[in-house]
């Protein structure tokens, strides 16, 4: 057997053998990191649950009932609808303005980020074109007219919803009356004698709710203008802001939409169109959590081990040492271990930390076993410090989230160059022969 193990092609295929092995343990640690991911979506839609869970705001919108009557009454001489619905109603103009104030809360060892907020709703309903809609005045019930305004999740509602239309103060009414539009929300009663005049209203909305705050532009011209203590937003939705300043005291962000930039009308009836898909917020982030880096720190797994098994194959083959299988494999659970301890003490402290911890720890222990391996303290101060330019190397990839792609092609480039420089005068051949001749 160990005349076996000493032929290089042999020894090469075994090694091979390990790194497919050492696979299995792999995935399990990436299976490992998704579970726990799993956990802390678990423990966010938890503490959602009872705070307020992702916010978007929708409206106002106003709802006209309509009925459209046959031109001869029946035999009775009631009317006869041959279509009744709803027509609704987009805002000429919407200012919106508001401050978010964030908070981490914890669930167990995970860190979920919540908010309060204080929005100022202002515009007008003016201009009301029911005609393109082929309605005519008569078939209108203006005075069962209502306002309704969209909130996810009616939980984050912190106080009663006073809305002020042309100087009248009316508290909204929990639920909607239709849902051509609109899931969830509130609304009010709003009758009317004619269409027109012009509508002004304003009101205040003070809403909780969990990472994710958006709108809607339903306004002919909406503006929407935010402003946070929290450092690290995340823009998302269909527009992005035309204006944003972000650094460690906060954000301010502010977005402009026009009726052109979306897909749907200022007015329509029924449910014609959906107003969700042209949504655009603000996502608070918790930066990239530990779950997020280790995912990319995982990947670079197979990489970790086979330049750790190429650097004891090149000291096997220039310091003429013979190194046994056994041994390899130690070394690459020493390596796969690696990735559990960042993980486990990733959700303690900050992941810098435990990143760097968990590499001193795994360096320092392959270190001293390769002492008694290679039988050399400089051989293992060696392999040392390459597993520490290894380790160095990825943490700054996994710094760089634009540039990983190109930084992590460039470093296993260069990698590949420095094991051909170095291997380049060895005669493999020559090495057989020795071999065989012992």
């Amino acid at each position: 057997m160990k005349k076996a193990f000493k032929n290089i092609f042999v020894k090469m295929g075994v090694i091979l053998g390990l790194i497919l092995i050492l696979i299995i343990p792999s995935e399990m640690v990436q299976s490992l990191i998704e579970e726990r991911m799993d956990r802390h979506e678990e423990a966010v839609a938890e503490v959602s649950s009872k705070h307020a869970e992702q916010q978007s705001i929708i409206g106002p919108i106003l709802h006209i009932p309509y009925k459209i009557a046959e031109p001869e009454p029946d035999k009775k001489g009631n009317p006869i609808y041959k279509s009744k619905g709803v027509f609704h109603i987009l805002p000429e103009e919407l200012l919106v303005s508001g401050e978010i104030m964030p908070e981490e809360r914890r669930r167990g060892i995970f860190t979920v980020a919540v908010f309060g907020s204080e929005m100022k709703f202002e515009g007008t309903f003016e201009n009301i074109d029911f005609a393109s809609s082929g309605l005519r005045l008569e078939d209108l019930d203006l005075q069962d007219a209502t306002v309704s305004i969209g909130i996810t999740d009616l939980k984050g509602l912190t106080e009663q919803v006073r809305v002020n239309v042309n100087g009248k103060e009316i508290v909204c009414k929990p639920g909607l009356t239709n849902r051509d539009v609109l899931n969830s929300g509130v609304h009010f009663n709003y009758p009317i004698d004619s269409l027109g005049g012009t509508f002004k209203f304003n009101f205040d909305l003070n809403l909780n709710g969990s990472e994710y705050l958006g709108f809607a532009p339903i306004g002919k011209e909406t503006t929407v203008k935010l402003k946070s203590k929290w450092e690290n937003p995340s823009f998302d939705g269909s527009f992005l802001p035309v204006s944003r300043e972000v650094s460690k005291d906060g954000f301010t962000a502010e977005w402009k939409v026009l009726n052109l930039n979306r897909n749907y009308p200022q007015s329509w009836r029924g449910k014609k169109y959906s107003i969700k898909n042209s949504g655009f917020g603000v996502e608070l982030m918790l930066g990239m959590d530990v779950y997020q880096k280790s995912t990319r720190v995982a990947k670079y797994s197979m990489l970790f081990i086979v330049l750790t098994f190429l650097v004891f194959f090149f000291v096997e083959v220039i310091n003429k040492i013979l190194i046994h299988p056994i041994q390899y494999i130690l070394v690459g659970v020493a390596l796969v271990l690696f990735y559990v301890l960042m993980l486990s003490f990733g959700e303690q402290i900050v992941f810098d930390w435990a990143y760097l911890l968990a590499a001193t720890m795994t360096v320092s222990l392959i270190m001293l076993y390769s002492k008694t391996i290679l039988k050399s303290w400089g051989m293992a101060l060696m392999t040392g410090a390459i597993l520490s330019i290894m380790y160095g190397f990825i943490f700054i990839i996994i710094q760089l989230q634009d540039y990983a792609l190109l930084f992590g092609s460039l470093g296993v480039f260069a990698i590949l160059a420095v094991t051909m420089y170095f291997s380049r005068k060895i005669d493999w051949f020559a090495i057989e022969e020795e071999k065989e001749d012992k």
